[in-house]
């Protein structure tokens, strides 16, 4: 019996997987649990659909991705901080500041958590990171840390 997985099931396979199992294993397990459903030719076209959908949002999203990398590579943001004498500064420098910085100066917008930098900055001085912009698409970039 073929079955569409309704979510990931170990060792059998993820969401939305066409599947050929046995009749038993089908209506006993799988369709009883609610893990799978019937592959039907109207759910089968729903899932074709789906995909299709899928696969434009994914080239769009990447589509932007590209676009933010060719604004963002190579460039300079600049984040101001309070710093003492030496250029030591009070606390550090964190990535939802310098996402907040790329936001204001370049108007992308990135999560903080896409943010890679090398170490902690609590010195005035330059840096470089890199933004993690999409699966395989990454902008290196420099950050300029200023005293306040």
């Amino acid at each position: 019996m073929k079955v569409i997985l309704k979510q990931d099931v170990n060792k059998i396979g993820r969401k939305g997987e066409l599947l050929d199992v046995s009749d038993g294993y089908a209506r006993n397990f799988l369709i009883a649990r609610g893990l799978a459903e019937e592959a039907t030719p109207g759910r089968l076209r729903e899932m074709e659909e789906h995909v299709k959908t899928q696969k434009v949002k994914e080239d769009k999203k990447q589509g932007l991705a590209e676009e933010a990398k060719r604004k963002l590579s190579g460039k300079v943001v600049v984040v101001k901080a309070n710093a003492g004498d030496g250029g030591k500064l009070f606390g550090s420098v964190t990535t939802a500041q310098v996402a907040d910085a790329v936001l204001s100066q370049y108007g992308v917008t990135v999560d903080k958590k896409d943010i890679k930098l090398d170490d902690q900055i609590k010195q005035t001085g330059d840096y470089q990171f890199r933004i993690k912009l999409y699966p395989g698409i990454d902008a290196q970039m420099t950050l300029k840390v200023e005293s306040d």
